[in-house]
């Protein structure tokens, strides 16, 4: 399916030399889109430029770190000169930290009378983690979008595509860090939304279940390929048995950004987790 309402739109992708925003982009310069590929890893970002640019697409590699003000805007000049004002902004930027993250999934009497070496309890999370995790997901999002939004005022089309997660809904065991900056860029989607309503941009965020990502590669599989027994949870509380692949979000991200089929929704986060938030375990 061809979205023509997207052909020639300037795009800003954060994040963008991750798994999943890296295809976002190349899905979004299929349609015709220019997109600007923006990572704190510049390198990361070229790379998948170059593929975008070697298949006909129109895309550009721009390093950036979202948070720091003066990065952003340079970033932008970056942008509005080789290829124009944006219209879509996408926040991708984000992620977790073992600072941020519990050895165990519950806390046991056992942890406080005699832990034992390297167990990290919830006593022991680092407050600096924490703030780091905070931070480059929620903070990220809010000074890229003041940074870029100031151009998407009153252009038709404009909107902004946050990245949650499920662990919004539903906090997962181990990772309360990064559980709790999820929630808030939902809750931000949705202040966004109401905020920006009447000078035309539309706020939506996709909230991804469990896909397997360099992010996460070590906490879903063995080294010998095998699932981890956390993976075995979460395949067996998954109706539709597997992880996400980054092509399952395709149809969202397209939805989502296309005016013509989503000119009335704004506000909404969007779950793309093959049914894990649906199953009770029962």
């Amino acid at each position: 399916m061809t979205h023509e309402n997207l052909k020639n739109k300037v795009i800003v992708i954060t994040g963008g030399g991750g798994v999943l925003c890296s295809a976002f982009a190349k899905d979004l310069a299929a349609q015709g889109a220019k997109v600007a590929v923006l990572d704190l890893r510049e390198e990361a970002a070229q790379v998948v430029v170059d593929e975008i640019n070697a298949s006909g697409g129109t895309a550009l590699a721009v390093g950036c770190n979202v948070l720091e003000a003066e990065s952003l805007e340079a970033a932008k000049e970056k942008v509005n000169a080789t290829l124009g004002t944006c219209d879509i902004l996408i926040n991708g930027a984000g992620g977790n930290s073992p600072l941020g993250t519990t050895t165990k999934e519950t806390l046991e009497l056992t942890d406080i009378a005699e832990k034992a070496e390297g167990v990290k309890t919830f006593f022991d999370l680092d407050a600096k983690g924490i703030e780091f995790v905070f931070n480059l997901n929620f903070l990220g999002t809010l000074l890229t979008t003041q940074c870029f939004a100031k151009d998407m005022v009153g252009k038709e089309g404009a909107s902004i595509l946050n990245v949650s997660s499920m662990n919004a809904f539903r906090p997962l065991t181990k990772i309360p860090a990064y559980s709790a900056a999820k929630a808030a860029i939902s809750n931000f989607t949705q202040w966004m939304a109401v905020h920006f309503a009447d000078v035309g941009i539309r706020v939506n965020a996709i909230a991804p279940g469990f896909f397997s990502t360099n992010q996460n590669k070590t906490l879903l599989f063995n080294e010998d390929g095998s699932l981890t027994a956390r993976s075995n949870k979460i395949i067996t509380h998954t109706p539709l048995r597997r992880f996400g692949k980054p092509e399952d979000l395709t149809g969202a991200l397209l939805f989502l950004c296309d005016e013509e089929y989503s000119s009335f929704v704004t506000g909404v986060i969007l779950p793309v987790d093959g049914g894990f938030a649906a199953y009770s375990g029962v």
